[in-house]
């Protein structure tokens, strides 16, 4: 099984809401999107500029959460 890359078009809100282990990643990178009614819209490249973190580390800690490809 491949790693599972990271939709581009998903939001910050459907991230933390299909993989809840996100919200903990999301809380230590200091991104105040947990409960934050953008999220809806924001997809994650969207919060990680809005926080100033750096998207392609962020990305690749998401993937680790997410887990593998089935």
């Amino acid at each position: 099984m491949k790693p599972k890359s990271l939709d581009p078009d998903l939001t910050i809100d459907d991230v933390m809401r299909r993989w809840p282990g996100a919200i903990a990643l999301v809380l230590r990178f200091e991104m105040h999107c947990v409960g934050c009614p953008i999220g809806a819209f924001h997809t994650v490249a969207d919060a990680c500029v809005a926080h100033h973190v750096d998207a392609a580390r962020f990305a690749r800690e998401l993937t680790d959460i997410m887990g593998p490809q089935t």
